[in-house]
């Protein structure tokens, strides 16, 4: 790779729990207006890692690894059109072993889109759908564990899937990867509160790393289930300006929420991002 390849010896960097993401990368067709974007949005950098990796470039803020950036392409190497493979971001889950993974998923009612590739030096992935159609990748670390936490402006702070098959959802995480689902409070499981609002985590308070939204009642008709990441902000209100200035758009927001204002936005070739300030908590 190139003088860019994280340092695995970094104390910062250590391995994630299985089940907890572990990475977050962008799939675009417009490689450089996303370096345009978002180097100015949250003050990122980028490393190309060289024809080896596929000029896949990784996203630093500082001396933390945040997240990759690769430019769409099919697998035997043509570039797919907008309708086959759309701009998005993709959240990928630890695990200690890809192919025992893949295996899980499949006993789980899910799809394996392609059998777990290793990548040289750095370590295995592969991607699926949950039986719920949320595309999740999945990352069994090598010398490469993933992307830094330090919670800092400019770097991943949640990860949440918005799911269109909750129930089926909540199976798929717990035998897969794990996961000890845990409603949040006031979630409304069983209905008896009328909310509708229905959420859960994997593992209760401060062991939670990702989140599981009954999303059926808030997307479009027809539109599939999508895992999600929150980037931190210092300033909501100022960085969803800075977006449309941009060339991005604010989908929703800002609004406070009981961990901060947040607000959904999308750059010029349409991946959607969340982006939080934690800075001021609503009390609602």
């Amino acid at each position: 790779m190139s003088e860019h390849q994280p340092d695995p010896s970094v104390e910062t960097r250590s391995p994630r729990e299985p089940g907890s993401p572990c990475w977050l990368d962008l799939t675009t067709h417009d490689i450089e207006g996303a370096k345009a974007f978002y180097g100015e949005l949250f003050d990122w950098d980028f490393h190309d890692t060289g024809a080896e990796y596929g000029h896949y470039h990784l996203v630093t803020r500082g001396a933390a690894t945040v997240a990759g950036l690769m430019a769409a392409m099919n697998p035997d190497g043509t570039v797919p059109d907008l309708s086959e493979m759309p701009t998005a971001w993709s959240v990928y889950l630890a695990t200690k072993n890809a192919a025992a993974t893949a295996e899980a998923v499949v006993a789980a009612g899910g799809t394996v889109l392609f059998d777990p590739m290793e990548v040289p030096s750095l370590g295995t992935m592969s991607v699926a759908i949950d039986p719920a159609g949320s595309a999740v990748g999945f990352w069994e670390a090598g010398p490469f564990v993933g992307f830094d936490l330090p919670l800092e402006a400019g770097t991943p702070v949640w990860f949440e899937d918005m799911s269109i098959g909750y129930a089926a959802a909540q199976g798929f995480y717990r035998d897969v990867f794990g996961w000890d689902i845990t409603p949040m409070p006031g979630s409304d499981e069983d209905g008896s509160t009328g909310s509708g609002f229905r959420y859960a985590t994997n593992g209760g308070e401060d062991e939670a790393t990702a989140g599981l939204c009954d999303a059926s009642g808030m997307l479009p008709e027809g539109t599939p289930g999508f895992w999600r990441a929150y980037i931190r902000v210092l300033d909501c209100d100022v960085a969803a300006t800075r977006v449309t200035e941009l060339g991005g758009t604010v989908l929703d927001g800002p609004a406070d929420s009981p961990f901060g204002r947040v607000a959904t936005i999308a750059d010029p070739a349409g991946g959607t991002l969340q982006i939080i300030d934690t800075t001021t908590v609503s009390e609602g």
